[in-house]
């Protein structure tokens, strides 16, 4: 017996209207946000916005599809594809993630060694002004690439390729039978990903200055995995708050550690702690991660106020095919 796999109508055009609208009035949001703090939230917010773009993009190949990567910290520094599976594709990508920036150091009159290459920011433009800070320009430009990616994420994840993605993972026997090319569909994802992870690599080196080997390795990608998780595996909603707490938490316990005047050797570990057990707690209170768990309130509280069966059904996400 063939197995066919459910047709979703098409609502093109709806939904990236809906997209887009979304995406403007985050920005709009967002760029009142900007103006409002200081030069050090801004260079925070830009920091945030750049790992939207690659933990988005790692969520659309994990979350979605199936494949794990160990290696995307590497993928921002030079962006690959691969047609490996499961356990290989996590060795593969987590070897390219150990001997990158091996590369690096063996050519280093071309990539500047463990010092790396200098990058210098963009300038604003000369009709913001003269006195427009530069921190506010870079995350001005962040939140852009941020916000096209995922609108440009949510409309592929509900077009038929998503659902192919989605297929892929869910079950690749029968994903197959029902005519879809599984090495294909794995690879379109991992370039999908890839390049979400070279556009963030590429405004992260403009938002720091300097790309070194040592800032692209296997703790970036382990990084990113855990972003994902927190924040919502397969959801592009979970890889913004995953981004936020990828950013947030670090900066606010390096200021904590800092303030208690600890001794040096409990005081560059403490950051590392206290975000491990933030991400131990998430994966028990909110296994879903965070976008789950607010779903769930959202359908809780909507359920407390309606009278309604306790169900999932409307809770609209944009990387969710049936819209609710």
């Amino acid at each position: 017996m063939a197995i066919r796999l459910a047709r979703w109508p098409s609502r093109t055009t709806p939904t990236l209207g809906r997209h887009l609208a979304l995406a403007v009035g985050a920005a709009i949001l967002l760029l009142l946000l900007s103006s409002q703090i200081g030069a050090y939230d801004d260079y925070n917010l830009a920091e945030v916005a750049i790992f939207v773009i690659a933990v988005a993009g790692l969520n659309v190949l994990t979350g979605v599809n199936g494949q794990l990567s160990l290696g995307h910290g590497a993928l921002m520094a030079i962006g690959a594809a691969a047609r490996l599976r499961g356990p290989y594709l996590a060795g593969a990508t987590l070897a390219l993630a150990v001997g990158l920036p091996q590369i690096a150091t063996r050519y280093s009159h071309v990539f500047g060694g463990e010092e790396g290459l200098t990058v210098t920011p963009p300038g604003p433009p000369d009709w913001l002004g003269a006195d427009f800070p530069p921190e506010r320009w870079m995350a001005w430009i962040a939140i852009a690439a941020a916000l096209v990616t995922i609108v440009l994420l949510a409309n592929l994840l509900q077009s038929s390729v998503g659902r192919s993605f989605k297929a892929v993972r869910d079950h690749e026997a029968a994903a197959a039978l029902a005519g879809i090319d599984v090495a294909r569909t794995q690879v379109h994802a991992f370039v999908v990903s890839s390049a979400c992870a070279g556009l963030a690599g590429s405004l992260f080196a403009y938002w720091s200055g300097l790309t070194a080997p040592a800032g692209f390795g296997v703790a970036l990608s382990l990084q990113l995995l855990s972003a994902i998780v927190i924040g919502g595996l397969g959801s592009l909603s979970g890889a913004v708050w995953g981004s936020i707490i990828l950013v947030i938490i670090p900066a606010l316990t390096g200021g904590l550690a800092s303030s208690l005047s600890l001794a040096s050797s409990v005081a560059n570990n403490l950051p590392l702690a206290i975000y491990g057990s933030v991400l131990v707690l998430a994966m028990l209170l909110v296994p879903n991660g965070i976008d789950g768990g607010l779903r769930r309130l959202l359908v809780l509280a909507r359920t407390r106020w309606t009278g309604a069966p306790s169900t999932h059904k409307g809770v609209v996400d944009w990387d969710d095919p049936s819209g609710g």
